[in-house]
Order: structure tokens, then sequence, then C-alpha cells
């Protein structure tokens, strides 16, 4: 009986989330994560409440573009702002990002240029940048195949001997793929400096997560001999401490970590989507009033640290993202249909030549040639 209190306390400690800034704005001091957020100061945390509003923008002026027939589809990251940004701020350059499609807002932190992030979406191009040249990896559409990318590209970090971290985000939903699992495995036995951060945005597509996960999930990946923790996805201060204590541990040899940031997707889970259908109105609610640009905004304005000139200087860099992203999207040029053989292989393939050139003729018989009565006519 002993035992079966002492677990249940143990699950109970588990199951607490990380919380930094209440719904409310009010700050909340933690034992053990405070000191990881020590030197956040107000000007630090103004900067974080920018990025916050320029990805919301950014989000909100790619939907219109979606819907005004400019994309073909956007996967909307509404209400997971301070996930995204809390983790990807507490990241170094030469860290290496394995995403989902849903971390525009992570892109954003890595430097991805503003037109490159509409590529895929628009169906302009495969991958819609370089990875290599801000360190993340293209959108993965796949459901948790990233986390396997992330492990093998720590294990080479440890043969190596260097000392950055891969990082890879999902969905509550990925958690229930073998891949995500595997990954798990490896990254534990190998004790690779990988950080599992896992979107706990409560949907995965149309069903809930407390169809797949009975129990908060992070609870699984102790099984696999990872620690976890779960942070309050809504709090970027949180998220922020706990990405920064699951860096540290992966640079210093500790291994993997596993961070569940419970959140809540307020939008579709694509533009494809209605979530009206599945989803209770008031549940909505309940997450509207936790919503974490308010909060920040809340705790700013209680340190007068939210003037208006503040204020309005952050309106105005999310207008300016926003008409450089819409000018950036309808102004890019259509592919070539050659363009397809592009990147596939890393080195010259005659197969692939060949198909190229058989392709390339065949576009070819379709040009009119002109008659010479058609030149004589047009003297």
């Amino acid at each position: 009986m002993r035992n079966v209190l002492l677990n249940n306390e143990a699950d109970a400690a588990q199951d607490e989330l990380v919380q930094l800034i209440a719904p409310n704005g009010e700050r909340r001091h933690h034992p053990v994560y405070d000191r990881w957020v020590a030197d956040v100061d107000g000007e630090a945390l103004q900067a974080l409440y920018r990025d916050m509003v320029v990805i919301r923008r950014i989000d909100a002026e790619a939907t219109a573009l979606q819907r005004q027939g400019e994309l073909a589809l956007w996967p909307p990251f509404l209400g997971q702002e301070a996930a995204q940004i809390g983790s990807a701020r507490a990241l170094r350059e030469d860290d290496f990002v394995f995403s989902s499609y849903r971390e525009s807002g992570v892109a954003y932190c890595r430097g991805v240029d503003l037109t490159d992030l509409m590529r895929v979406w628009r169906g302009n191009a495969s991958a819609g940048w370089d990875p290599f040249a801000i360190n993340m990896a293209p959108t993965q559409v796949i459901i948790g195949a990233q986390t396997l990318h992330a492990t093998g590209y720590a294990m080479g970090i440890l043969h190596d001997g260097a000392d950055s971290v891969a990082v890879t985000y999902f969905g509550d939903g990925a958690t229930s793929q073998g891949d995500v699992n595997e990954a798990m495995v490896f990254a534990a036995s190998y004790q690779a400096p990988v950080i599992f951060f896992c979107q706990n945005n409560q949907w995965a597509i149309s069903e809930p997560v407390r169809l797949q996960a009975h129990v908060p999930i992070a609870r699984r990946a102790p099984g696999f001999g990872i620690p976890s923790v779960r942070v309050d996805g809504n709090d970027v201060l949180a998220c922020l401490a706990v990405t920064r204590e699951a860096l540290d541990r992966a640079r210093t040899g500790g291994g993997p970590t596993f961070i569940e940031a419970v959140t809540y997707r307020m939008g579709p889970h694509t533009t494809a989507d209605d979530p009206t259908r599945y989803r209770d109105a008031n549940e909505l609610e309940d997450w509207a009033a936790k919503d974490p640009i308010a909060r920040l905004a809340g705790l700013l304005d209680a340190e007068g640290l939210l003037p208006a000139e503040v204020s309005d200087s952050v309106q105005a860099s999310a207008d300016d993202v926003a008409a450089r992203l819409r000018e950036g999207c309808i102004s890019m040029p259509e592919p070539a249909a050659q363009d397809v053989f592009k990147h596939v292989y890393s080195e010259p393939n005659s197969w692939l030549e060949r198909q190229q050139d058989q392709y390339e003729r065949y576009l070819a018989s379709f040009e009119s040639p002109v008659s010479d009565s058609s030149e004589e006519a047009s003297r």
C-alpha cells in the first residue's frame, strides 16, 4: 500500500505543469526553474512579446492568403505561439531543428526568409529553404518521421564530439506513431543529445488527446529512460526555462529530454479542416482565457513595460512582416517544369538525367513551329 501511495505522489509531481506566468499575467516563482530565466529582464520580455505578436500575424496573413487562393494549404498555429517562441529562443545557432508542418513560428526564429516560408504551401517547391543555412530541416508532413531524423543527427553529434543539440517538434497525435517510440529507444540507448518537444494542442486532427493518452503524455518518456517535464505551453517564460534546462542536460552529457508543452490549437488542423464539426465552443472559450499573448501582455503592463510607444512599435513590426510575406508570396515566380528533377539525388545520376531529357523532349512536342508561310505573312 505504501508503494502505491509513493507512486501516486510521484505521478502527481510529474503531472504538475511548470508555470512562471499565470493566465492573468501574474509572475509566479518556481524553486527549480526561476534560475533558468534569471537573466530575462524587461527588455527580453518585450522581445518575446514582439515575437509572439509577429508570428500570430504571420499565421493570420497566411490563412488569409490561403482563403484568397494564393496558398494551396496552411497549417495554423494560433494559440501555440508561446510554446514555439519560448523553446526556439532558447536554442543556439549550431543546434539543429527537426520540425513538423506546424512550427512556422520556430522557422521564423531560425531566420527563414518570409517568402521561403510560403513556398511549400503555395506548391512552388518541395522544400522552402536550405536546411544547412539555418540549421533547420525542411517541413515534415509525415507524422513523427522527423523524430528519427533528429535522433540520428544527435548520434552524429556524439560521434563528432560537439556540444550542439538536436531538437524535434511534434504534436500529441504523433506520440502514437512507431517512429516516435523508436526514436526514443535509440535516444535513450545512446544518450543522444536530443530534445523531444511535444506540443500537446489537445487535438490530433478531429480526435481529442484523451482517446490515445489516458495519462499525461510526459509519463511515457521515463519508460524509455528519458526524463520528462510538463510545461504550461501558453507560458512563454516557462517554455524558455524548461527548454534551457533540457539543452544544458544534453550539452553536458545528460542525454535526451522529453518536454510536453500543454497548449491548445485555437484554429483548424489545417485550412482544409472545419473544427466546428467536432469541437465544443465552450472548450475554445475556456482556452481563449489562457491566451499566451494576452498573458505576457498582462505581465508587461503590470510592470510598466508596455507603454503605448512599445505597443505601437510591436504592431508596426507585425504589419511590416505581414506586408512582406504577402508580397513575397504573390510575386513568387512559378517553378520551371524541369525543376521537379532538382534535389532528387545529391550527385549526378544518369538514370534521372535520361528521364529529364525525355520529359524535355515531350514538353517541346507541344510547341507550335512557325511555318515559312506564317513568317512571310508576318513580314
